[in-house]
């Protein structure tokens, strides 16, 4: 090995959330490493962690990943965020967080997600920008842990893998919760499952093995892989099997799971009014809500809403350009920011717009889109009030109340809930005497809200007459 090589070492200041001691790039010469600089909120960044784990396993002989977290959001900026969020992918590799971007600085680094290849003698030898690179990072890790090998370079030692695990628990970073006047149905995103529970959190089923995968089956033959938002329509209840990139659905009466839409492989490409629903890529979708047929589902991956028209059986796209932007208009203008929650109206479509920080509608009679609450995709916050003052945090799901004149949001960086007044009102936070820890689901039913309480692997029932507030004890 060439020790005389000068390259950029990883900053003191880093603070690393799952290795008791810094990372010294110095010590990892003889392997090749991977530099991974992400956000945990960043959907190209999650996208690569599949990616990363499959170039670990198979040169895990010769190959380190080191994961540096540059925070999106301001609630990302805390050490603790990220650990979970590192423990919710399952990452077992080194992770540091870098709140004030100082290896981002020194790395020269300017887009969420960046990998910077080094070689056995820690000279960066090529960087790669967002996703999706896998068939280009295999054989180029391949060619260099070879060619060290032929020069006698190469440390054959694995690396010891990083935890710091989460306690066990019935639930695992639970995303998304749906409530009928009698029953939940709990996303438990971690455990790759779907779960019916009754209102005082006795299970009655489970849908999925609790493995990740994408197989069909009965109750708990069939795999999901990170599922999330969900919708009854009739005897169906219908999942975003966002891990997947497919629509799943569950058969009540038999608890059957089939695949409604996706190929369980990740889409690219926009359509319109597809009568090849199995054959067409999806992009993460993350949520789901149905009015008149139409299963709407918010498109993270893509910054899209979609539809799926059950009486016709057609899929496409309903509005989004694609940019990553807060832009009103019609179909041909209007662009998102991470939709991650979707809730219908009689006249409107609702939308949590995460990386946007906002509230947007559309409305159904033709597509157009407009902004309820937040500013743009830099101008998040914790301010109520009306709406052109509201700042909100990467809300990732939002409630419809049954009255139909507020709309609830899970407002996830904040760890808050609010209601938005759809009569002109503003937002107002509810005061919830509980520490919420990133909630990702809400829903609303039995004169109550039921909240996903993500990062705390817990479902709160709150009453919305005494705003009494209790712990589902699902699985207890």
């Amino acid at each position: 090995m060439d020790s005389s090589v000068s390259v950029p070492e990883l900053p003191d200041g880093l603070e690393w959330v799952n290795v008791d001691q810094p990372v010294r790039l110095r010590a990892l010469r003889g392997r090749v490493v991977i530099l991974h600089f992400w956000s945990y909120s960043n959907t190209h960044s999650q996208h690569n962690i599949p990616d990363l784990r499959h170039l670990e396993v198979k040169y895990h002989d010769g190959l380190c990943v080191v994961s540096i977290h540059c925070p999106r959001f301001p609630a990302e900026r805390e050490p603790a965020n990220v650990l979970k969020a590192v423990n919710r992918a399952f990452i077992r590799h080194p992770v540091a967080s870098d709140p004030h971007f100082q290896a981002w600085d020194v790395w020269g680094v300017n887009a969420w997600p960046t990998l910077v290849v080094l070689d056995t003698s820690g000279r960066p030898v090529r960087t790669f920008v967002g996703e999706g690179h896998r068939s280009m990072l295999d054989p180029l890790v391949n060619d260099l842990l070879e060619d060290a090998a032929a020069r006698d370079a190469r440390v054959y030692e694995s690396v010891q893998p990083a935890a710091r695990p989460e306690s066990k628990l019935p639930l695992r970073f639970p995303g998304r919760v749906l409530a009928t006047e009698s029953l939940l149905y709990v996303a438990d995103s971690g455990h790759n499952r779907i779960i019916e529970v009754t209102h005082d959190g006795r299970v009655l089923r489970q849908f999925g093995s609790g493995n990740p995968g994408f197989w069909d089956g009965k109750g708990g033959d069939a795999a999901f892989n990170d599922p999330q938002g969900m919708a009854i329509v009739k005897d169906l209840l219908y999942v975003a099997d966002r891990g997947n990139h497919a629509i799943r659905r569950v058969r009540l009466h038999n608890g059957e799971v089939d695949t409604l839409a996706g190929t369980g492989q990740q889409g690219l490409e926009a359509v319109v009014d597809s009568p090849n629903l199995r054959g067409t890529g999806l992009n993460a979708p993350c949520d789901l809500t149905a009015a008149a047929e139409q299963l709407f589902i918010a498109m993270s991956g893509s910054n899209q809403v979609w539809a799926i028209d059950l009486a016709r059986r057609i899929i496409g796209r309903v509005v989004g350009t694609g940019a990553h932007d807060l832009r009103d208009g019609g179909i041909d203008i209007a662009a998102f920011a991470r939709p991650s929650g979707v809730a219908a109206g009689v006249q409107a479509l609702y939308v949590a717009d995460a990386d946007a920080s906002a509230i947007r509608s559309v409305r159904l009679l033709d597509a157009h889109v407009r902004t309820l609450a937040g500013a743009g995709l830099y101008e998040s916050g914790d301010t109520d009030g009306v709406p052109n003052r509201v700042r909100l945090q990467g809300p990732t799901a939002i409630a419809l109340d049954p009255g139909g004149s507020i709309l609830w949001i899970a407002d996830t960086l904040n760890g808050k809930i609010k209601a938005l007044s759809l009569r002109g009102g503003g937002v107002r936070t509810l005061a919830v005497p509980y520490r919420l820890h990133e909630p990702g689901g809400i829903a609303s039913a039995a004169q109550s809200l039921w909240v996903a309480n993500t990062n705390a692997h817990e479902v709160l029932r709150i009453d919305t007459g005494t705003g009494q507030i209790r712990r589902v004890p699902i699985g207890d």
